[in-house]
């Protein structure tokens, strides 16, 4: 989904006029408090609140209210400000070492209060939107190995490097707080490397850059290590206000995110009439419901073998056939055909250049 930007910002000032707060899901838009870390991150360049936030209708105050949302398009204006003002083009990488889970809010009180990685992490995907319209963040299990992705439903523009660098490198920060203990696995960003990335070597020794797509990868045994802080008690609460807060944005992420996490096996891919089967429904009823969504289960099915044939060729040492064969072809050309379509690769192709065993 491409969002209809407004005049971002090639000035310091040029701020002026971005409407604050965002009302449909289609503007896309970010809890305000998420802006609240850039603030405080701005101070060690001496910078106050109010020079970053001036003539964007916002203050410090009215960010820390719950429940105000910020359109996406100001947001990124913002950012642009602060890379101005800092005269730091590395914003993203200091953003994301200051990410704490208790900053997303309701998502971030069921991360802490589930019981395993897995389950923080399925959290995280099943309520993605809740913190951001502009990205979802879907969990793949697959061969031994688990990847977080990100999908982006807008263009992030200039700022990128930015959105990238500050969620990725949050994601690693939180995982460390949410176990206790350092959790090995490479984070997959599709961005070219920044030449500022030299200067973070050492704490970006586990990046590969140029990927097919944004994703933190690690052995799928890791999804079972127990969470320093797990509530069941809590998890339910939180759990019921992240579902309120899906509704008050107009989402129903409910049969679409079904459908997705039960079209693909870790051996096939499962028809419409399984799908429909497992969900207790008619496939007459899963059209019906899928099309209110924007959504059709053909759609849902080539996205996710697209994806999956992606990571299986990228990170797994499954041969052609043997993807071919998880993905649901009777034969590797139809296979291989498919994926050209895809991609404009041949699979063979795709493997040697991204290929990142475990």
């Amino acid at each position: 989904m491409q969002l209809a930007y407004s005049s971002l910002l090639n000035q310091a000032d040029d701020v002026d006029g971005m409407h604050a707060v965002a009302t449909t899901y289609q503007q896309h838009s970010v809890p305000g408090a998420q802006l609240l870390p850039l603030i405080d991150l701005l101070e060690f360049w001496s910078i106050d609140a109010q020079v970053l936030l001036d003539g964007s209708g916002l203050s410090r105050s009215a960010l820390e209210e719950p429940g105000v949302r910020v359109a996406f398009d100001l947001y990124d204006g913002l950012i642009t400000r602060a890379r101005l003002l800092t005269g730091e083009p590395a914003l993203g990488i200091f953003l994301g070492l200051r990410r704490r889970i208790s900053m997303y809010g309701f998502l971030g009180f069921a991360a802490m209060s589930a019981s395993t990685l897995g389950e923080a992490m399925a959290l995280g995907a099943r309520f993605s939107s809740t913190v951001s319209t502009a990205i979802e963040l879907r969990l793949h299990v697959e061969a031994g190995l688990a990847a977080l992705r990100v999908i982006e439903h807008c263009d992030p523009g200039k700022n990128r490097d930015v959105a990238t660098f500050a969620l990725m490198l949050g994601l690693d920060q939180m995982g460390r707080a949410l176990t206790g203990r350092h959790v090995p696995g490479e984070l997959h960003l599709a961005i070219p490397k920044p030449a500022y990335c030299d200067r973070f070597a050492q704490l970006l020794a586990d990046v590969r850059y140029s990927q097919p797509v944004t994703q933190l990868v690690m052995n799928a045994e890791h999804l079972d290590l127990p969470l320093v802080a797990s509530d069941r008690a809590g998890l339910r609460l939180a759990e019921a206000e992240c579902e309120r807060a899906l509704c008050d944005l107009g989402l129903d992420a409910g049969i679409v995110g079904r459908v997705r996490s039960l079209v693909s096996t870790p051996t096939d891919m499962r028809s419409l009439e399984e799908v429909a089967s497992c969900l207790r429904m008619s496939e007459r009823t899963l059209k019906r419901r899928l099309a209110a969504q924007g959504a059709s289960f053909s759609g849902l099915l080539e996205d996710e073998r697209l994806k999956r044939a992606r990571f299986l060729l990228q990170s797994t040492r499954l041969s052609l056939s043997e993807v071919s064969e998880r993905l649901g072809y009777s034969t590797l050309p139809n296979f291989a055909r498919a994926f050209r379509r895809w991609s404009g690769q041949t699979p063979a192709a795709f493997r040697r250049e991204h290929t990142t065993h475990a």
